[in-house]
């Protein structure tokens, strides 16, 4: 990423920094970043790590609650004015008392979550306030996808976009987009109309890649999913044109126009974003739904593979001192994480561990994660589902049970979101290779294997009290993302 930046770039992000230490000498502080491709679970995950520190949940692997050194951790005002409060008490709500999924991620917030807790070392119970606030970063995947169009022109970027959308999983989507591309003469005089045209169309072949049977990933620019108050800014009314030649356009052309307004997009939403946010975290965590790609087949996969790719190389990963992170910020952990294993029976976690361990392969290689530590974890924010055994015949199968959301079908039964059913979800392959391949291992009703189940029902103990949000290793992760800081 530092090739995408200048000079002045990088003395803005350390003044940031340099003011970011400073303010935190006496109150030390972490910023976590929480992004992954959209209905990865963003919004759950953070609402069930808030929940389950706020309330003592049950935490075995998590260090510093295991051995009962948190004295309490509760929500102080976030240090950002200008960044949206994430809404943890309207998410909670209705994940407890609507048993509904909350509404996914549209645009950046944040949450401050402060904790107190005794150090187990006594030289740092000496000289720490045993006091760490974390502000929770949420925000889209999508827009990390941006980040690579600040080192690409406007003609790269216009070159880029027609070879991706000419490929098999992206071709029959793009049909209306191409015929209106075919239409513009990019040398004739601007046009808003025309301008309009093709925004809608390229806007309208993204939208149709993100449906549940294409799970599409790569499908820059971010904001055109998302667009917040951009919506209708001339910021987001450009598209890419076909066969641009190298140099510049002619003044007044449409071509001039589309440039114009990209390089905009890129100084007004791109650049901001990357300096007031993602070069200011120091732990990131990456939602990945990869069942939903591999119900899609081999080029959903493989779209999300270049997709992760992409995203993490946009950070900026590796380890500072006292002194050099003074004024640099750098990522020193990184987890990727597989999100509703609880959509499997446990025998299939490792399995889809290593399915996504090799979907980032590729990135972890070509990227430079010196001094930073990367990990890949299988697990579910909030569990849905427990696990049975059902006899068939000779044969016993583990199954899950849970209640499927309304309007799911499995075999011909669509459920009303109120019964319970025993699901036998199959087994993930054994080789993460054969993912790319034709997946002979699905079942031919994908719903089958990964039906989307209601949040569950909590449980009450001996005492009558509601217990925390089940989950299924969060607490590994929240060990990996700030257990040392609370050692």
């Amino acid at each position: 990423m530092g090739t995408l930046t200048t000079l002045t770039d990088e003395a803005k992000i350390a003044l940031d920094t340099l003011a970011d230490r400073t303010s935190g000498l006496m109150s030390p502080s972490l910023r976590l970043g929480v992004t992954g491709l959209s209905r990865a679970g963003k919004t759950v995950f953070i609402t069930a790590l808030v929940h389950n520190l706020i309330h003592g949940g049950r935490l075995p692997l998590f260090e510093a609650q295991k051995s009962g050194r948190i004295a309490r951790a509760y929500l102080e005002e976030q240090p950002d004015d200008a960044v949206p409060r994430f809404q943890y008490e309207e998410h909670l709500k209705a994940l407890i008392d609507e048993r509904i999924w909350p509404d996914s991620t549209r645009a950046i917030s944040e949450l401050r979550l402060t904790i107190e807790y005794e150090s187990a070392s006594m030289w740092n119970r000496m000289f720490s306030g045993g006091k760490l606030s974390v502000d929770i970063v949420d925000y889209p995947g999508e827009w990390l996808l941006d980040l690579p169009l600040l080192g690409k022109t406007y003609a790269e970027f216009s070159r880029d976009s027609f070879e991706l959308a000419r490929l098999e999983s992206h071709r029959d989507l793009a049909t209306d987009w191409f015929k209106v591309s075919d239409d513009a003469d990019a040398d004739a005089n601007a046009d808003e109309m025309m301008a309009q045209r093709l925004a809608k169309s390229f806007t309208e072949y993204l939208k149709a890649g993100k449906a549940d049977e294409r799970a599409l990933s790569t499908l820059p620019p971010g904001r055109f999913l998302m667009p917040g108050d951009l919506d209708g800014s001339p910021a987001l009314t450009f598209a890419p044109l076909p066969n641009l030649d190298a140099g510049k356009p002619r003044p007044g052309s449409l071509a001039a126009m589309m440039e114009r307004r990209y390089e905009a997009y890129k100084t007004h939403v791109v650049k901001p974003f990357f300096r007031e946010h993602i070069a200011r975290l120091d732990r990131q965590i990456v939602l990945v739904d990869a069942m939903q790609a591999m119900n899609a087949g081999p080029s959903a996969v493989a779209d999300l593979e270049r997709a992760l790719t992409e995203i993490l190389s946009c950070f900026r990963p590796g380890s500072t001192n006292f002194l050099t992170g003074l004024v640099q910020r750098r990522i020193s952990r990184i987890l990727v994480a597989a999100t509703k294993a609880d959509h499997l029976h446990h025998e299939s976690h490792d399995r889809l561990q290593a399915i996504v361990r090799r979907l980032v392969d590729r990135a972890v290689s070509r990227a430079d994660f010196s001094g930073a530590s990367v990990d890949v974890l299988a697990m579910a924010a909030v569990r849905t589902t427990r696990e049975a055994t059902v006899t068939q015949g000779k044969e016993t199968l583990p199954v899950i049970i849970g209640t499927p959301l309304k309007g799911e079908t499995i075999n011909g039964e669509t459920f009303d979101g109120q019964t319970e059913t025993a699901i036998f979800p199959g087994d993930l392959p054994a080789k993460p290779d054969s993912i790319f391949e034709h997946p002979e291992w699905v079942s031919e009703d994908p719903a089958i294997r990964f039906v989307r189940f209601r949040p569950p029902r909590l449980e009450k103990n001996a005492e009558g009290l509601t217990l925390s949000l089940p989950h299924i290793r969060l607490d590994r992760a929240l060990q990996f993302l700030i257990g040392d800081r609370l050692a």
